[in-house]
């Protein structure tokens, strides 16, 4: 093993960099507009897309598709809000010391410089104090997805050997029913190959991890979307009302109500990784152009998909029947090869798609030791080992195996323990979709465009963020109140 080390900053894995720099120092960035889709198709599209159906049974057939469209708008625009926020004029202030990632200049644009995360956004145009709120929210969030997709794929995964032993035995067999040791197998699995996974470089480097996470997400999409239509001609019936599924109160009502407006609301937010996916886009066009671009187009393209697996789910079975998730609630049975395939599909996704939210915390988490311990050869040498004849050596740093390692195995123990920890996720979800998808991305462009108070863009813009208050508020209660009843229920 040889050892190298550079100016107190961890190299990369792998092969050393490209001599080609952009204008901040940085290794020229290549993403063009259709990474840039599939970056965030990945962010957007998670096995979620198919809890949606039960959302449009909750609100109906007229308030279950306006309330999609509403969040896609909503997405929308804090996405373009937040893109104007990558390039910055406002001076960063000195401190390396925090977790915060700090904007670097870019020479050639005079005092503008790049922002490279949200939390750096964050930081540069609205201060510290925003910067510690903002990251404590932002990591245990994405911490939390880590933990909710070794759940989701543990079901997905039971799933398939529940349809496989439902065709062999018939539907409702006692011996197809799964327990919770075979349910932690499969999430120790999923821990091992997320643990191999999280020794990819960095986020530049996961580009073609994010197109077969996007093409698996419109895979599965197209299998929900085809056996609920499929289904709906057979049985020749929409099924379903305009007000959704009846409960036995009004009170019940507004509370399954709050809870599917959650559902939809959390499926669609990206922002608080839409930085790090313009920071992976070459300059030319701007980078704020080709995320505008890629924004509009992936946004159409899962709106499309979230309406049509949505209706068509809820069409199939109605209000009595249509399951929580339309693959792993097995409202179809047959084919079952197809719903296995679809099942496959999601994992594959969810490899993905762990990777793109834990990468932000790792790339973090190595600048910020980087910047502590800059002479520790723990955290900042890299050791070139060949792992396989024949192929280019591989930069193994001691601090990465370290830390990412024990990342891993938290977020797995963590599905282990609480197998129903997605309730709690829920909640949290809830808990950050104002402040981290509205008022942060609202603040930060009337800094950057210093959009005065009580002019008619700031007005219009504080209003959006009121109503989203409102909405992010309402989904919050709803799900503290969900999480209390499934806990009663179960004592």
């Amino acid at each position: 093993m040889a050892p190298s080390h550079r100016g107190g900053q961890p190299q990369p894995f792998g092969l050393a960099a490209s001599p080609e720099l952009d204008d901040d120092g940085r290794v020229a960035r290549t993403g063009n507009l259709w990474t840039c889709v599939a970056h965030i198709i990945t962010g957007v599209i998670g096995a979620g897309v198919l809890a949606l159906s039960w959302s449009v049974a909750q609100l109906g057939w007229v308030a279950g598709p306006v309330a999609m469209v509403c969040f896609a708008a909503v997405t929308y625009v804090s996405a373009v809000l937040l893109s104007h926020c990558y390039r910055s004029p406002a001076p960063a202030e000195a401190g390396a010391g925090g977790l915060e990632e700090q904007a670097s200049p870019s020479p050639s644009l005079g005092k503008t410089r790049r922002n490279y995360t949200y939390m750096g956004a964050v930081r540069a145009l609205l201060g510290r104090k925003h910067t510690y709120v903002c990251g404590s929210l932002q990591y245990l969030y994405l911490y939390g997805i880590g933990v909710a997709y070794t759940i989701t794929t543990a079901t997905c995964i039971g799933a398939i050997k529940k349809a496989n032993c439902y065709h062999d035995h018939g539907r409702g067999a006692a011996r197809c029913t799964s327990d919770d040791q075979e349910q932690h197998l499969f999430m120790l699995l999923f821990g091992v190959a997320q643990l191999v996974l999280s020794f990819i470089p960095n986020f530049h480097s996961m580009a073609w991890l994010s197109v077969v996470a996007a093409v698996m997400s419109f895979t599965y999409s197209t299998i929900g979307l085809g056996l609920g239509l499929s289904k709906t001609i057979g049985d020749g019936v929409v099924r379903g009302s305009v007000a959704g599924v009846p409960m036995h109160t009004p009170m019940q009502k507004v509370w399954r109500v709050s809870q599917a407006i959650g559902d939809i609301a959390f499926a669609y937010p990206y922002s608080i990784v839409l930085l790090e996916i313009q920071d992976t886009l070459r300059s030319s066009p701007p980078e704020g152009e080709t995320l505008r671009k890629g924004n509009v187009m992936a946004m159409l393209a899962t709106t499309f998909f979230y309406l049509c697996v949505g209706c068509f789910g809820y069409a199939a079975f109605g209000n009595a029947a249509t399951p929580g998730n339309l693959l792993t609630g097995f409202g179809f049975y047959e084919p079952y090869w197809l719903v296995d395939f679809a099942n496959a599909c999601i994992v594959l996704h969810i490899l993905g798609g762990y990777q793109f939210f834990s990468q932000q915390i790792f790339t973090v988490w190595d600048r910020w030791l980087a910047a502590r311990f800059p002479e520790s050869a723990f955290v900042c040498r890299t050791y070139a080992v060949r792992l396989v004849p024949g192929l280019p050596r591989y930069g193994l740093n001691l601090q990465r195996v370290c830390f990412r390692t024990a990342y891993v195995a938290s977020t797995t123990a963590l599905a282990v323990v609480f197998p129903y920890f997605n309730e709690v996720l829920g909640l949290l979800g809830a808990l950050i979709f104002w402040p981290l998808i509205i008022y942060l991305p609202v603040e930060m462009y009337c800094v950057q465009r210093r959009v005065r108070a009580w002019t008619p863009t700031w007005v219009a813009l504080q209003a959006f963020s009121v109503a989203c208050f409102a909405v992010g508020t309402f989904a919050f209660i709803g799900c503290v109140q969900g999480i209390v009843q499934k806990r009663l229920g179960s004592s």
